[in-house]
């Protein structure tokens, strides 16, 4: 009985201390993502944990909001953003791992509007109509989807006609939801933010020679705890299978 006893307690301690130890060797990554890659960073977060990865968390926002916590001292592992504008910010003001930042994604731009609209947009000269009253995109002097936006939109001579009818977001999300609500009667968003929504139809697709290159820069920040592991889990979002699911969710793989 006492050596009954004396096992137990072996196996007991045995198993607080494996416990012990998983609890301290653990990493949770945090990887600070623009908007616009919230569904299929999500799913390759999943895919990662399960196939023996570290602990992927999450904070997902227009690119130039998420650079700014960086900037101010959030603890960030990892940054993703929605145009090379907030990255070179970052890396500027020595932020990032230069050596560590690479450009694995891409996306079109496109008009939506709501599902049941009638209104047709051949081209973005029909945005001048009276049937548009707003528009909505990311706020255009900071919000990537916005910049991108009124770039396009100034180089076909349209911006100065149209600007009193944006309506300016916080994200690409944002965007998306004031026409999934009727809130605006167009807006710009990515089209893989199109692609998840029932709620809106592409009523046009900027042609990719004809509109500003939207482009995903990838990099460790500076400074990271989890250095390792954060290069391990950038390694992974350009594998094969990550960038699989990328092209599921619609983004073009660089």
């Amino acid at each position: 009985m006492k050596m009954k006893k004396t096992l137990t307690s072996f196996i007991v301690a045995f198993l607080l201390s494996a416990l012990w130890l998983s609890s301290v060797s653990a990493v949770e990554l945090k990887v600070f993502a623009a908007a616009s890659l919230t569904d299929a960073m999500r799913k390759v977060g999943a895919m990662y944990e399960k196939a023996g990865g570290d602990k992927v968390v999450f904070n997902f926002g227009a690119s130039s909001t998420l650079a700014r916590q960086i900037e101010e001292g959030a603890p960030a592992d990892l940054f993703v953003s929605a145009d090379e504008i907030q990255a070179d910010k970052l890396d500027k003001a020595g932020l990032l791992l230069h050596d560590t930042r690479v450009s694995l994604l891409s996306n079109l731009l496109v008009i939506v509007v709501p599902k049941e609209s009638k209104l047709v947009i051949q081209s973005p000269g029909d945005l001048l109509g009276d049937a548009v009253k707003r528009i909505s995109m990311g706020e255009p002097r900071t919000v990537p989807i916005g910049v991108y936006a009124k770039a396009y939109l100034v180089s076909k001579g349209l911006w100065a006609r149209l600007e009193s009818k944006v309506v300016p977001t916080e994200n690409v999300r944002s965007a998306l939801a004031a026409v999934e609500t009727w809130n605006v009667e167009a807006g710009f968003v990515y089209r893989t933010d199109a692609l998840i929504s029932r709620k809106v139809r592409i009523a046009y697709t900027v042609p990719a020679g004809d509109g500003p290159k939207v482009s995903y820069p990838f990099a460790v920040v500076k400074g990271t705890e989890n250095l390792a592991a954060s290069k391990k889990f950038l390694e992974y979002l350009g594998s094969k299978d990550a960038l699989g699911i990328f092209e599921q969710y619609g983004f073009a793989v660089k």
